[in-house]
């Protein structure tokens, strides 16, 4: 009988050496005599990776069968390759007919399930461990981790996380990183990195998860900062993943100077080639308007998978390139819906209804399933063409298609209806929407009214709405955003009195809504005196009224209220400073604008934005301070955006600056314009 194992058991690696799971397990599966230990938890090993389900099950039978008491660690070997093939029924049978189990077997089960995204299931087969007697280790925590991350279970990861302590694991760098992204996935950042400071050694994942959470929560400039601190430690090698979210960091907050610093160290240590991270410097270079760098990254070897031509198709679409985008959208050798929704975002932005019509008959050819973006991408086609059948026909199939409860989509429906002047419809569709509404919803029923000088039945709309339920605060301050954004003055008053009336708590969040309409519709006396009369001021709050301020043309005040919020102590953002620049715009205040561009990241920590950069050439340009502005776009960080330039050429053609404007003349030419720029001083013109 040796010689007999022995014989099956070379013919079972000689198939394995051949790379034939299903001959070695088949040849196993036919004979009559068990084989060693070790080559049964080989094949497990293999039947988990390859996702051989098939073969798993011909193993586990022929354990079981020729093999009196199996050892406990192969039945759960088996119970791991069952939940990698996604085959849990399989898993939990054979696990429930262990006649004994370790905690091994429990790990087993719980990781089946955390895997295929049964993370409830996970949780409680994890409780069910405990009371069985069994104590958790290293890899139930990290199972049972990611399960909390997943369901957002922050109480419980809570929880979890004060066991972890208590019994020794917190030094585990793998278990900290799961802690990290309990804590980061549930907001709690300020928890998440303390957290993570507490690592002695943190690793290539522990990085990547803090710098991931940061900029998923919104906190791009410390994702950002993270990624620069990781760099200087120079411990471990970042992941593509990691250098991938650094860059859509910078592309999100306008970072273009910290991105190309990534992208170089991205070619340094050799991932700009991933498809992950050249997909985040085509977004970014898009979004910067630098096509030429978007379409290079875009001409590396390996780039070209689905999802990059889609974004280089978003790129030139979205930059107003629409035949460019066309002609790639013809190249590429696959589409998916998304692709063919890059293309109809990019001719509806730009306005360009029967290209977009083209594209929509293209995906009904196409056979291919919409989505809930194109609906409205569809929708907003039909608006730009005023045809109400056509749109009445995307209706009727939402209905079918029971897409009503799309906030997208029901959108799409209102502003098609508004603008085809249906406003019966419109009307109708509003009331039905009823609690799905937003923001967006009321902005676009209010603009639908006062488009075709319905204003009447504007405030009309407004009091149904507030007679339908008595209104909460989030609501209140949507309609008064919407009634800002279509400078409705004697509707933002009435909603106000209807606030103070009604005894609303009138908070700070209120205040601002208050404050910005009052200052859109051009009553900046308004809106400052409920300004001063507010105890509690946050920088959302300054923000608000400085932009105010400068939306009225009083860049005095704006500078004075900045004033005031430094004297409380707050620390501007990005947004103040905007909105202090523009101020000095107004005023004429060119030093004043120049020493606050250079104390925003000596003083304040905070990276200048494109908008930055924008407004202080305008500021120069403006005031005739021409060597200043040609000092200043030439040291910028990054190269001039063809608005940028624009505006240069014209205010070397206003204040007769040959040299310089030839040179903006120079650069803009090389971006092939439609029309060749000449620069002129006798005629001032720009002359073909």
């Amino acid at each position: 009988m040796g010689a007999n194992v022995k014989t099956l058991t070379k013919t079972i690696y000689t198939h394995l050496k051949l790379n034939s799971l299903s001959k070695a397990v088949s040849t196993l599966f036919e004979s009559l005599v068990p084989v060693d230990n070790s080559l049964y938890a080989s094949l497990f090993k293999l039947c988990a990776e390859r996702r051989a389900i098939i073969e798993t099950r011909k193993l586990e039978s022929h354990l079981l069968t020729f093999t009196l008491t199996p050892p406990i660690f192969l039945l759960n070997r088996a119970i791991e390759a069952y939940g990698k093939c996604a085959c849990l029924d399989d898993a939990r049978e054979l696990f429930d007919e262990m006649p004994q189990r370790d905690g091994g077997s429990w790990n087993a089960l719980i990781s089946a399930y955390a895997l295929n995204g049964f993370a409830a299931e996970a949780l409680r087969v994890f409780l069910d461990m405990k009371e069985d007697g069994f104590s958790w280790n290293e890899v139930s925590f990290a199972s049972v981790l990611k399960c909390c991350a997943s369901l957002l279970e922050i109480r419980f990861g809570m929880g979890i996380h004060g066991v972890i302590v208590k019994s020794g694991y917190s030094g585990n760098v793998i278990i900290a990183s799961s802690i990290i992204d309990v804590y980061g996935k549930g907001g709690f950042l300020s928890e998440a990195r303390r957290m993570f400071d507490d690592i002695v050694n943190p690793n290539e994942v522990s990085w990547n998860v803090i710098i991931r959470r940061h900029y998923d929560m919104g906190e791009e400039e410390k994702a950002v900062g993270l990624f620069f601190e990781m760099v200087k430690r120079n411990e471990v090698m970042p992941l593509s993943f990691t250098v991938s979210n650094a860059l859509r960091a910078c592309s999100r907050i306008s970072a273009f100077d910290a991105g190309l610093q990534i992208h170089a160290f991205a070619i340094k240590i050799n991932v700009v080639d991933t498809l992950v991270v050249s997909g985040s410097l085509i977004d970014m270079y898009s979004k910067y308007g630098d096509l030429q760098s978007a379409h290079n990254v875009f001409n590396q070897p390996n780039a070209k998978d689905l999802v990059n031509w889609t974004s280089i198709v978003t790129a030139y679409a979205t930059n107003g390139r629409t035949k460019e985008a066309r002609e790639l959208f013809n190249e590429m050798p696959e589409r998916n819906i998304v692709s063919y929704n890059a293309i109809l975002a990019g001719y509806t932005q730009n306005r360009k209804w029967e290209e977009a019509l083209e594209i929509i008959h293209l995906i009904s050819k196409a056979n291919i399933c919409i989505d809930h973006v194109t609906i409205p991408l569809i929708l907003t086609v039909c608006a730009g063409l005023l045809d109400i059948e056509l749109g009445k026909k995307v209706h009727g199939y939402v209905y079918r298609r029971h897409l009503n409860s799309d906030i997208f989509v029901g959108n799409g429906l209102l502003n098609m209806y508004g603008k085809c002047g249906d406003l019966r419809s419109c009307r109708a569709w509003f009331y039905q929407m009823s609690r799905l509404r937003d923001a967006v919803s009321w902005n676009s029923i209010l603009t639908s009214h006062a488009r075709h000088k319905r204003s009447e039945e504007v405030m009309m709309v407004i009091w149904k709405m507030l007679e339908e339920t008595p209104p909460n605060k989030h609501t209140l301050a949507t309609i008064l955003a919407a009634c800002a954004n279509i400078f409705a003055l004697d509707a933002t008053k009435q909603i106000h009195g209807f606030l103070v009336r009604n005894g609303y708590d009138m908070d700070i969040v209120m205040k601002g809504a208050i404050i910005d309409a009052y200052s859109k519709c051009r009553c900046l006396m308004y809106a400052l005196t409920v300004f001063k009369a507010t105890t509690s001021r946050d920088l959302i709050l300054y923000n608000s009224m400085i932009l105010g301020c400068c939306h009225n043309l009083r860049g005095d005040v704006a500078i004075d209220v900045f004033d005031m919020l430094k004297s409380e102590g707050l620390k501007p953002d990005n947004t103040t400073f905007q909105g202090v620049l523009l101020a000095c715009i107004c005023e004429g205040r060119v030093e004043l604008g120049r020493a606050y561009f250079e104390v925003m990241n000596e003083e304040y920590c905070v990276i200048p934005r494109l908008e930055h950069y924008e407004s202080m050439i305008e500021l120069y340009a403006r005031y005739g301070y021409i060597g200043e502005l040609e000092n200043f776009v030439k040291q910028m960080p990054f190269d001039p955006t063809t608005s940028m330039l624009i505006r240069v050429f014209d205010a070397c053609l206003d204040y007769k600056h040959e040299r310089f404007g030839k040179w903006a003349a120079d650069r803009l030419n090389d971006l092939n314009p439609s029309v060749p720029f000449r620069f002129e001083l006798m005629d001032h013109r720009r002359m073909a």
